[in-house]
């Protein structure tokens, strides 16, 4: 996995879409910059004058670069007037560095008039903009001031960026810029040593690491510096914290070129329209150690960390539905179920990128789906595969029991047009031949038991 794939900037993403990030923080962020800039001028761009050539991408920030830090591009432009860089549309190839003038030891930033110029250029010859926009002083960490980070309003991801090295360090102008204001947003003292829960205050801060970012920006952190075992425990630690201030929070090792984790949002999806016509009864309701299979299967997701959980039910909806009753659960009410069970997934997947609570299309990452007829997974299965699912970002993620395919699958939101493409009768076994599948050996054959006869309720509730 590399930095685009970790920040979600797929071939056909860039292609339709360049993509303007910009980064703030310490620990990293200038290498940050012109890694990415790298792998994004390997992708592939077609128009009429190129039908097919490496991807230009514009560099610049709003603030200052070392001017050591020019080399790493393959050319630099300085401007202070859209008229200065009036020959820039002849010279467009490899990383472009376009900066203010030169001021002693530094670059100066761009002004506002022309970054604006800057994006609009941008635009019109599909080249992602990526812009550093504030500084840091080689600090693995650091507090804004008053006047920074400054984040263009067009921006449409932010990337903060902090150095897991500075975890256990004492607060100090060595380790931390601006230290003063790390202590009074951390609620800790000068020299006091930095834990992850005040890394965590300051990274989840509106006056820290969310600082001026615009409303309608995706927000992503990445954890750099995680260089040794000891230190990516650290940052998954960490990651846990702010989750939910972030759409993603990407753990990684730059200097190496090592992305370890994406940890994103996971969605259960419960599949519990059907109307259990071999049955003959409601399996969603039938006795599972007291409790429902439709609440104890939500329950199950619930425990396990996905969210949002989906109920899609359909026959004996309002009874299903009562039996979720005081749960955090979004219920959607299929009421095409009897055509199949790609109806119900085109429900569940339809609420995670249209529902109430999303702004920006799709806001997980993957959707586990769950059957309400094995109310016996247990949450490690469902934990298991979101883990995988961080440290590959694979597609589709299935647990191997003996040798066959089991339940749960996770879903890659990379698959979600597909799944919606399904018809009839069919589930997410459908796209297994479009996709890799990682799978995940488990050694429990329960997740290989489902619900369709009374002998198998049976044997299910007495464990045989």
């Amino acid at each position: 996995m590399n930095l685009a794939q970790a920040l979600r900037l797929s071939q056909s993403t860039i292609s339709a879409h360049p993509p303007v990030i910009a980064l703030v923080g310490a620990g990293g962020k200038t290498t940050l910059l012109f890694q990415l800039a790298r792998e994004l001028t390997k992708s592939k761009r077609r128009d009429r004058a190129t039908p097919e050539a490496a991807r230009p991408v514009i560099v610049t920030t709003t603030t200052h670069l070392h001017i050591d830090q020019i080399q790493l591009a393959d050319s630099h432009w300085i401007g202070e007037k859209p008229e200065d860089l009036a020959h820039l549309k002849e010279n467009i190839h490899g990383v472009i560095l376009i900066t203010g003038p030169i001021d002693g030891e530094r670059t100066t930033g761009l002004n506002r008039n022309l970054m604006t110029w800057l994006r609009e250029f941008c635009i019109k010859r599909n080249l992602p903009l990526l812009i550093e926009a504030d500084g840091s002083r080689q600090t693995p960490l650091k507090a804004p001031a008053n006047h920074e980070p400054v984040i263009p309003k067009f921006v449409e991801t932010v990337v903060v960026v902090a150095g897991l090295t500075g975890l256990g360090k004492p607060l100090t102008e060595e380790f931390v810029h601006r230290p003063e204001i790390f202590a009074r947003l951390s609620g800790m003292k000068m020299g006091e040593t930095i834990t992850i829960e005040s890394l965590s205050n300051v990274l989840t801060h509106s006056s820290g690491g969310l600082k001026n970012i615009p409303p309608q920006a995706c927000r992503i952190a990445l954890l750099n510096q995680a260089d040794t075992p000891e230190i990516q425990a650290q940052g998954q630690a960490l990651a846990k914290k702010i989750q939910p201030a972030y759409l993603s929070i990407i753990i990684a090792s730059l200097k190496r070129s090592q992305i370890h984790a994406v940890y994103e949002p996971a969605a259960g999806i419960i599949l519990a329209a059907g109307g259990s016509s071999r049955f003959g009864q409601p399996k969603q309701l039938l006795d599972w150690h007291g409790m429902p299979f439709v609440r104890a299967t939500a329950e199950t997701a619930l425990v396990a960390g996905l969210s949002p959980v989906v109920v899609v039910t359909g026959a004996y909806a309002e009874q299903v539905e009562s039996a979720l009753n005081g749960l955090p659960v979004l219920i959607v009410r299929n009421e095409n179920w009897q055509s199949g069970q790609s109806t119900s997934i085109r429900a569940g997947l339809t609420a995670l990128t249209h529902g109430p609570s999303t702004k920006s299309g799709i806001e997980c990452g993957s959707a586990i789906f769950l059957l309400v007829d094995q109310p016996q997974i247990m949450p490690s299965v469902i934990r298991l595969l979101t883990e995988e699912h961080a440290r590959t970002l694979a597609p589709i993620v299935a647990p191997l029991v003996g040798g066959q395919r089991a339940n749960p699958v996770l879903f890659d939101r990379l698959t979600f047009p597909d799944l919606m493409s399904l018809n009839g009768d069919v589930g997410g076994r459908a796209i297994f031949s479009k996709f890799p599948v990682n799978y995940m050996t488990w050694h429990d054959a329960g997740l290989l038991s489902d619900v369709d006869t009374q002998e198998e309720y049976r044997k299910l509730v007495s464990g045989e």
